[in-house]
């Protein structure tokens, strides 16, 4: 498979986090693919059908989300780093998001 994906749930809501701006990177920085959750908080599928063994990170867009919703939050951003080290297997990096803090795992 080698793909990605994306996850985003509001705790302080209790409902995914649709329409945050997810930007995925490479470790130098480049972007690589971007994409927005929908109404389920989820992006399928961002960056390319196969990602090589590597260091990446994903960058949401906390900011406007939280302005979106007439809420102050305290994270502009949430940047994830993490490493592909199996260029075969499935990756999904979920986020667990509230104005004041975040949480995120690897998920299946």
């Amino acid at each position: 498979m080698g793909t990605l994906s994306t996850h985003v749930l509001d705790t302080s809501a209790g409902r995914p986090a649709e329409g945050i701006a997810v930007a995925l990177r490479d470790h130098r920085g480049r972007v690589l693919d971007q994409g927005e959750t929908d109404t389920d908080g989820r992006i399928g599928a961002i960056g390319p059908e196969r990602l090589a063994p590597g260091d990446y990170s994903l960058r949401f867009d906390t900011a406007a989300y939280f302005t979106g919703s007439g809420t102050t939050g305290f994270y502009p951003e949430v940047t994830i780093a993490f490493t592909i080290a199996d260029a075969g297997q499935h990756y999904h990096v979920p986020l667990l998001l509230n104005p004041f803090g975040y949480s995120t795992y690897r998920g299946s």
